[in-house]
């Protein structure tokens, strides 16, 4: 594993931060957008983005684990408690998992339906479910509830931890995996 240096992120491990924040930022504004999926919902434009995004979220979460595990994270800053160390491990990981999770999930629950999963138009997903295939129907709900409750409250409280370490403690936490200007 490349060394970083104390205290920072390496500028990669940034870049992809906050490369997956702004795709989930589309992610989401598409999601609400976009119409109810129901038994026979047409794949509209809105969708069809909507599955897009989805296989480049996940692309771009492979990348940005690989170059997690192949990089160690910079040195932990003095004088956090053990709990807050953990309870940090523990969402990141969290995250990581939903990453996967979720486009894997969406991308089944399409091929399930019988929508197919394109990049922007450019290729077509392979089909990993077949149409109606008994006993998967439930993949899309779950898709859903993760995405709304679990991904939005691990993000929530991955945001509020960052800012309570800015504001409150003072420390420089936050400032490992900010862009350097």
């Amino acid at each position: 594993m490349k060394k970083t240096k104390r205290g920072a992120y390496t500028s990669t491990a940034k870049a992809l931060h906050w490369l997956i924040l702004a795709l989930l930022i589309v992610q989401f504004i598409l999601a609400w957008a976009m119409p109810d999926i129901r038994r026979d919902t047409p794949v509209t434009t809105l969708i069809s983005l909507h599955f897009s995004f989805g296989v480049l979220i996940l692309f771009v979460a492979v990348v940005r684990l690989a170059w997690r595990f192949s990089h160690d994270a910079p040195q932990q800053e003095d004088g956090i408690p053990h709990w807050q160390r953990t309870s940090a491990r523990v969402v990141h990981w969290a995250l990581y998992l939903l990453l996967f999770a979720l486009p894997i999930l969406g991308w089944i629950n399409a091929c399930w339906r019988g929508m197919p999963v394109s990049f922007f138009g450019m290729f077509e997903m392979p089909k990993i479910m077949a149409t109606r295939a008994p006993g998967w129907g439930w993949t899309g709900d779950i898709h859903g509830l993760l995405a709304n409750y679990a991904l939005l409250a691990l993000v929530g409280l991955h945001t509020a931890a960052a800012l309570y370490h800015y504001f409150i403690r003072g420390d420089r936490v936050m400032q490992r995996i900010l862009p350097e200007i």
